[in-house]
């Protein structure tokens, strides 16, 4: 049951008139009160062919005109308007019953406490099955106004009770961190014009596509305005930039003129400040040999950042900031996708956008490796290999599901939910975009003997999963990853127990997929063995540059290899 509190109005008869006419579509059936503060005489239009709009309006109004007389100062804004409705798959509900649910409502809203005799007038209103409206004028009876703040959150409460009472769809407690819902009026317009989504969703969507792309405030807006989309920023004298609004191209007043909406309209976290705090990161101090060894394209940078997500999820404020960059990091890969996937990853990203944002601040400077890699996926002019892209979607699936158990620890309903909704996008993508990469490592499967070898080794190294390993249809293909891995210097053995460590196998659907794409990430490197040889040889090449350039003539090196020099004489 949702009841949807309307900004205040001033015009108590034009809201009736509403209420009581057809409706913009004839959608009106019946209206009647079904009940109000003074059922006893009360003028209904609807029931009684002798009343009318007018005089139920000025019934209302009473206690306004009053103050209004008495104090000078005129009240405009008192008009509370609360449409509320039931679930598509609720029961029907009766006339007294809408009656107790609008009388709770108005309880917890502050319009008419319990028990004072001295609240707000008001009505409910019913013109359809599935739903009624609250009409109240919002001066008491004794002159004063009513405490309406935070009624939000309280008539939410009273809904999640009155859906256990009455044995209606159960929704999940809002914690304030919801994108503003549509109007009426937008979803007329847009279906007017032919539009798929409103004005608000839709620049939405084109703001978050457009945050990979910028690393800061000025450059996100020349970027939407380079995309076609007005922008009217907001300045202080010297320049600075305070804030911003967007508009829809085509979408126009009465007048003609462009219509604009603030950021913080258009989603809660997409106002300049929180925009800022996201964009405007600085890269921490990097250690050398780390950056020597940093992959070389984009599509690896992203996995191996993502590797690490968990270690930052301790911390509240760092676990929403890697959710976040999370979020920007789906919508940056699926602008680069290929066309087979993009369609799953967009509506991925459009889902995940609402685990994006919780009641928790963000530290976003503990994310920036996130948010790099976002970017450098945004700026890249190259799509990915096979194996790059299945290896990615691999860590992003992954990355969603602790994203997911994190909200959920912390009963953030909505945004557990978005992430799972996220999640089962995510899972379509790379399954299908692995089948090819599976299909191609099986027609070269290793030898039977080679098979049974590293079928041994992968009972060593995760027994706890092999024989869900070994009958997984993908098999074949994880032993010719761990072929191709042994042929390259590295351990199979080794190489099984670090990916099963990268993520836990008991929540896998297909435990050799996940395997495969943890190896392929993993193998692409030197093999350890070969790194120390590596690092030994430059090590040696160094001290001869320094002795050569310091006029040192090289220690001569013996004829005699180093293990003969120390094996015992016979």
């Amino acid at each position: 049951m949702i009841a949807a509190i309307k900004p205040a109005g001033t015009n108590t008869r034009g809201l009736l008139a509403y209420l009581y006419g057809p409706g913009r579509h004839d959608e009106h059936l019946d209206p009647h009160i079904v009940t109000g503060f003074a059922t006893l005489g009360m003028p209904d239009p609807g029931r009684n062919p002798d009343a009318t709009l007018t005089q139920l309006a000025h019934h209302l109004d009473e206690p306004v005109h009053l103050r209004n007389s008495e104090f000078g100062k005129k009240i405009t804004d008192h008009v509370w308007h609360c449409p509320v409705r039931a679930a598509p798959e609720d029961r029907h509900l009766s006339d007294a019953e809408w009656a107790d649910i609008a009388q709770r409502i108005v309880e917890a809203a502050g319009i008419a406490p319990p028990g004072d005799d001295l609240g707000c007038r008001w009505i409910a209103v019913r013109h359809a099955d599935d739903h009624i409206h609250i009409l109240a004028t919002t001066v008491r009876e004794d002159g004063r106004r009513p405490k309406l703040h935070g009624s939000g959150i309280r008539v939410g409460d009273a809904c999640r009770q009155i859906e256990t009472d009455y044995g209606l769809r159960q929704l999940k407690k809002g914690d304030r961190t919801a994108g503003k819902r549509p109007t009426q009026a937008e979803m007329h317009k847009a279906q007017r014009i032919g539009w798929e989504q409103t004005s608000a969703d839709w620049l939405q969507d084109r703001i978050r596509a457009a945050i990979p792309h910028a690393s800061n405030a000025e450059e996100l807006l020349a970027y939407l305005e380079a995309d076609g989309i007005a922008i009217k920023p907001r300045r202080a004298p010297s320049g600075d930039l305070l804030g911003y609004a967007a508009g829809r191209p085509g979408d126009l007043n009465k007048d003609g003129k462009q219509i604009f909406h603030p950021g913080g309209t258009i989603a809660p976290d997409l106002t300049l400040p929180k925009l800022r705090a996201r964009l405007e990161t600085t890269a921490p101090e990097e250690h050398p040999t780390a950056r020597r060894q940093r992959p070389t394209t984009p599509w690896h940078q992203a996995t191996d950042a993502l590797d690490t997500l968990h270690r930052g999820m301790t911390d509240d404020t760092h676990a929403q900031a890697h959710i976040t960059a999370l979020g920007e990091l789906i919508e940056a890969t699926a602008q680069k996708a290929p066309d087979h996937s993009r369609a799953e990853l967009r509506a991925a990203a459009q889902t995940f956008a609402r685990a994006q944002r919780s009641q928790i601040r963000a530290e976003h400077q503990a994310a920036h490796t996130l948010h790099r890699a976002a970017r450098d996926i945004a700026h890249t002019a190259t799509g990915p290999d096979g194996s790059a892209f299945t290896a990615l979607l691999a860590a992003l699936v992954w990355a969603t599901i602790i994203a997911a158990r994190w909200h959920e620890a912390k009963h953030h309903a909505h945004q557990a939910k978005a992430a799972r909704q996220a999640l089962h996008h995510l899972h379509t993508a790379a399954d299908h975009a692995l089948v090819p990469v599976i299909d191609t490592l099986a027609a070269r499967q290793p030898s039977d003997q080679a098979s049974r070898t590293l079928a041994h080794d992968v009972r060593a190294a995760v027994p706890d999963h092999a024989d869900r390993i070994l009958t997984d249809p993908a098999w074949p293909a994880l032993a010719t990853v761990l072929a191709d891995a042994e042929a390259s210097g590295h351990k199979p053995h080794q190489l099984l127990k670090e990916a099963a460590a990268q993520r836990e196998l008991t929540s896998a659907r297909q435990p050799a997929r996940v395997l495969i794409t943890r190896i392929q990430h993993t193998s692409r490197n030197p093999a350890p063995n070969l790194r120390a040889e590596a690092a030994r040889r430059t090590t040696t090449m160094r001290l001869s540059a320094t002795a050569l350039s310091a006029g040192v003539a090289e220690p001569a090196r013996s004829a005699v290899p180093a293990e003969q020099k120390h094996r015992p004489r016979l």
